[in-house]
């Protein structure tokens, strides 16, 4: 394990759940500058191990997409979600120092359609991560695990939080099954606007029974690459699946998450079995499309690259 302090909670099991179908919530899409769309990916061939999402249930390796950086992660008894974003097509996410992007796609899930969860994955404190909704309606009582700098926000709405530094870790905790999130580092921007930029962290997520690990997932984060991502190789040889990711946000003339190039060299550094983009379609200020970096990592390394599109649900336990 990472060095750093762990916090541990045991969980006990929640009842089974299926989501019943939701109608399109209202949005306003005279506000959009395009027509309102799902952030498809059109992978060039069917994932075989694609379904639509109907709840949790086995494998127990999965990741549904609901959109931008928001995902479904089932790993084992453990269920989480990733960078809660729930605002609809035309509506702003605030960016802080007076910037925003107007949402150009609708979520494919709400927050009453998630399943019990027991933590929240919160990479940074960004409108298009955790946004007014995720404050409003997201239940108070898992923990959200985040960076210092966004734990004390939160910790004021009334959530309970962990603010991890980087090499940190949590474990949670049910019978014979552990899951340990540890912080890693990222890099948001670099010269001056990365001071201008809220912390943010990438997670890495170990799950394992009777000490065994079963898999190992990275969550990217807002990050661009780096000597960082080395030194995570390092410490995390051996990574099944990375949830990257991409976009080539500008913001001020300036790219503050990875791009096609980026993202190819971030496969490089990280290595994963399996890799799945996510973070790229969901905004006016994400500039460099999915289909650029799938062309790009063409044949670039062992990789399995595994589009999903919002609903869907992808099982991680196959990578090849």
């Amino acid at each position: 394990m990472a060095c750093g302090k762990v916090w541990t909670t045991t969980t006990t099991t929640p009842p089974e759940w299926r989501p019943t179908p939701r109608p399109a919530a209202p949005s306003d899409r005279s506000a959009c500058h395009a027509p309102c769309r799902r952030g498809t990916s059109s992978p060039p061939e069917r994932d075989p191990h694609l379904t639509a999402y109907d709840g949790p249930s086995t494998p127990r390796a999965a990741l549904t997409f609901v959109g931008t950086a928001t995902t479904v992660l089932e790993l084992g008894a453990f269920t989480l979600l990733t960078d809660p974003n729930f605002l609809h097509c035309g509506q702003r996410a605030y960016l802080g120092k007076g910037l925003w992007s107007r949402r150009l796609t609708d979520p494919a899930l709400g927050i009453a359609d998630l399943p019990t969860l027991d933590a929240v994955v919160l990479s940074h404190l960004h409108g298009d991560h955790f946004d007014r909704v995720a404050r409003r309606d997201l239940p108070r009582g898992q923990p959200v695990v985040t960076t210092p700098q966004a734990a004390g926000r939160l910790g004021s709405w009334g959530f309970r939080t962990r603010g991890l530094e980087p090499w940190q870790a949590t474990e949670l905790v049910r019978g014979d099954e552990r899951l340990t999130i540890t912080a890693v580092p990222g890099i948001h921007a670099r010269g001056l606007l990365r001071a201008a930029l809220p912390p943010v962290m990438g997670s890495m997520l170990e799950h394992r029974v009777d000490g065994q690990v079963r898999h190992r997932l990275y969550v990217s984060g807002d990050t661009l690459t780096g000597g960082h991502l080395d030194e995570i190789r390092i410490r995390f040889p051996a990574v099944d699946t990375a949830v990257v990711h991409l976009g080539g946000t500008r913001v001020l003339l300036h790219t503050v998450t990875m791009d096609a190039v980026q993202g190819v060299d971030f496969l490089r550094r990280v290595r994963p079995a399996q890799a799945v983009p996510v973070h790229h379609a969901d905004y006016g200020v994400f500039r460099s499309p999915l289909r650029d970096f799938l062309a790009s990592a063409e044949g670039t390394g062992p990789t399995r690259m595994r589009p999903v599109d919002p609903g869907q649900r992808l099982d991680l336990t196959r990578p090849t």
